[in-house]
């Protein structure tokens, strides 16, 4: 009988997986505690980097990025094991599966359209956990909608000149540079954008306001002002940054998913703990068939988000466009992750709300990821216009 979960068995995984996630576990039950850390901004971004570091040092920063001249564990990322990876992390310390996923998302663009030189200079270092990236893609009127996207990019004698601002940017504070979105205006609407690497010390790029959200994360605002960038830092062709930004998005939107799922499923654990050992009028509250109703609805909610992630991830390691299975994955987990929860927390009555708790925890985690890479509601249009279409 295998000891690895029950869905490794379905035929989306191969035996390289089942041995991956093992290996996986092991370390996060090494590296990573229930430690439920000072919330103060600056113990926030001092552990972020910290855990960085420790992702870098343990291996697992390779599968976020492609190309194994650079570092990576193989020139195509494997999208199973990234969402393995982002599932399990996020079940043991949410704010370590923040920090892998924003290693991968802030230089997903690098890995697919990057040049070689750009490549070097970043992927080996960000592979070892030596240098943050981040994406700045959102901007204070533009966020669902990126052809509003008013932040823009100047071509100068050997260059670029940046102007305006981006908004809601992870890592924003941390990072050692930026993939950023600018209006240059090639053709009109989402067609007129180009994507750049900006390095954080680059003279008019300010860190114009951190932002404190629900869950603390690193966050800010970016302003710049003349900020200039060389023509060696553009990532792709100039006019093709919205093809970049939604290919980017596309690799790492299924693996938001799989994060979700880890944060049901240790909701769903914490919640089978406390059901078993928990005693009310001479019985465990497990033995009450209203609590296995619950228990019911969570295994099953899980299952149903699991078996569309993985469906997603298996596609794209074979080589389908999966614009649609994605949407279908990420609304469906993020969605029932938060109803998983919000049982869980119910089912541990005042202990589910107590400051510090991992009920409590899960709770403040899990809501973002219904918004951020596309909230559930630009996903709903994503499958409806690709249903209609096909």
């Amino acid at each position: 009988m295998s000891n690895h979960p029950p869905e490794l068995d379905w035929p989306f995984f191969d035996p390289t997986h089942r041995e991956f996630k093992a290996q996986l576990d092991v370390w996060c039950q090494s590296h990573l505690k229930d430690t439920h850390h000072d919330d103060s901004r600056n113990a926030v971004d001092a552990e972020c980097i910290r855990l960085v570091g420790l992702l870098g040092s343990g291996g697992w920063l390779r599968h976020a990025v492609s190309g194994t001249a650079y570092g990576a564990s193989s020139d195509l990322i494997d999208t199973r094991k990234l969402c393995l990876i982002r599932e399990t992390l996020a079940f043991h310390n949410g704010l370590s599966d923040f920090a892998f996923a924003m290693q991968g998302l802030g230089t997903g663009a690098i890995s697919l359209f990057g040049t070689s030189e750009q490549k070097q200079r970043y992927l080996p270092r960000v592979v070892s956990g030596d240098a943050l990236s981040a994406f700045a893609l959102s901007e204070p009127q533009a966020g669902s909608d990126v052809a509003a996207m008013q932040c823009s990019a100047s071509l100068t004698e050997g260059g670029y000149v940046l102007n305006g601002h981006k908004t809601w940017i992870s890592n924003g504070g941390i990072a050692d540079f930026y993939v950023v979105f600018a209006r240059t205006g090639e053709a009109p609407g989402a067609k007129g954008i180009t994507a750049f690497i900006v390095d954080a010390d680059s003279p008019g790029l300010h860190i114009d306001e951190r932002i404190d959200v629900l869950a603390p994360h690193p966050l800010a605002t970016l302003k710049f002002d003349q900020c200039k960038v060389s023509a060696a830092q553009r990532i792709g062709d100039a006019g093709q940054g919205f093809k970049v930004a939604m290919s980017t998005l596309d690799v790492f939107r299924t693996s938001v998913a799989a994060a979700a799922l880890g944060f049901g499923r240790r909701a769903m654990h914490e919640a089978i703990a406390w059901a078993r050992s928990r005693q009310m009028f001479g019985q465990s509250l497990g033995d009450f068939q209203i609590t296995q109703t619950k228990i019911a609805q969570i295994a099953t909610a899980l299952d149903a988000a699991t078996l569309l992630t993985y469906r997603a991830a298996w596609m794209r390691d074979q080589g389908h466009r999966i614009t649609r299975e994605a949407a279908m994955a990420k609304m469906t987990a993020t969605e029932s992750a938060q109803q998983v929860i919000d049982m869980a927390v119910q089912m541990h009555g005042g202990m589910g709300v107590r400051k510090g708790h991992i009920m409590e925890s899960l709770y403040r985690e899990i809501r973002a990821l219904r918004i951020y890479e596309g909230a559930t509601e630009v996903q709903q249009l994503i499958i409806g216009k690709d249903v209609l279409k096909r």
